[in-house]
């Protein structure tokens, strides 16, 4: 004869019941029973607060990148690698409802590529007066099948709403300049203190790691302390 299946003793629940807005699971041999919701306020204390205002902003500007198809290596995705080089760069408060919700900001130093190939040191200075975007790059260093990108952001602010406007065009050679032996871009646009620019190098599906270089101090207004507790008001305050 089969042995049958013991069946415990008593009523096992292990789930929610929505309606009553409770919750039932087992512990130690027990039926444990408690609120469906916490009743704890959300947690907003200053530090959680900066860091998710860091991967908020860190989110909008990638939006804006996707325009590029950028190109990061390591993490699980191209996404997740921007997000975590992003979150170097300072804090800026948005609030979360109102005109500003989901803008971008443009920003020194913010990534645009990682990849394999050797990085270009680049910096805005001028050339016989002109305007210039800068870099240590020799033109016998560049492989023949290399492609040279420069990444263009746009600060614009449409409805009251800063964004961040991207794009990606590739350089011809013949658009350099030498200067002491090392290339550079000389034109009246890298005056502008509302762009923002990176050279980047590009060969088949590696790419030079590289930053934004720019004038641009707009969003210096969106660090403050000031901007910080009217962002973390839109939320419910710091707690």
């Amino acid at each position: 004869m089969k042995n049958k299946k013991e069946i415990p003793a008593g009523l096992m629940l292990k789930g929610r019941l929505k309606r009553f807005g409770v919750t039932f699971y087992p512990k130690q041999g027990q039926t444990i029973m408690r609120p469906s919701k916490s009743k704890q306020p959300r947690r907003n204390g200053r530090g959680i607060f900066v860091s998710r205002q860091k991967t908020r902003h860190a989110t909008a500007l990638w939006q804006m990148l996707t325009y590029c198809h950028p190109m990061f290596s390591g993490g699980k995705s191209a996404y997740h690698r921007f997000l975590s080089l992003a979150h170097s760069l300072p804090p800026v408060f948005i609030p979360c409802k109102g005109k500003l919700t989901g803008a971008s900001l443009l920003m020194p130093d913010m990534p645009v590529s990682e990849g394999t190939l050797l990085p270009v040191k680049q910096w805005l200075g001028e050339v016989a007066g002109t305007a210039a975007l800068v870099t240590n790059l020799k033109a016998d260093s560049l492989l023949a099948r290399e492609k040279l990108m420069l990444y263009t952001v746009v600060q614009q602010v449409e409805g009251g709403c800063p964004r961040a406007r991207m794009r990606a065009d590739e350089v011809e050679r013949n658009r350099f300049v030498e200067v002491d032996g090392c290339l550079a871009l000389v034109d009246a646009v890298f005056a502008d203190e509302m762009k923002g620019w990176a050279l980047v190098r590009v060969d088949g599906e590696r790419c030079s790691t590289q930053n934004l270089v720019t004038r641009c101090r707009y969003y210096e207004q969106y660090t403050t302390e000031e901007a910080l507790l009217a962002a973390a008001a839109t939320y419910g305050g710091l707690t």
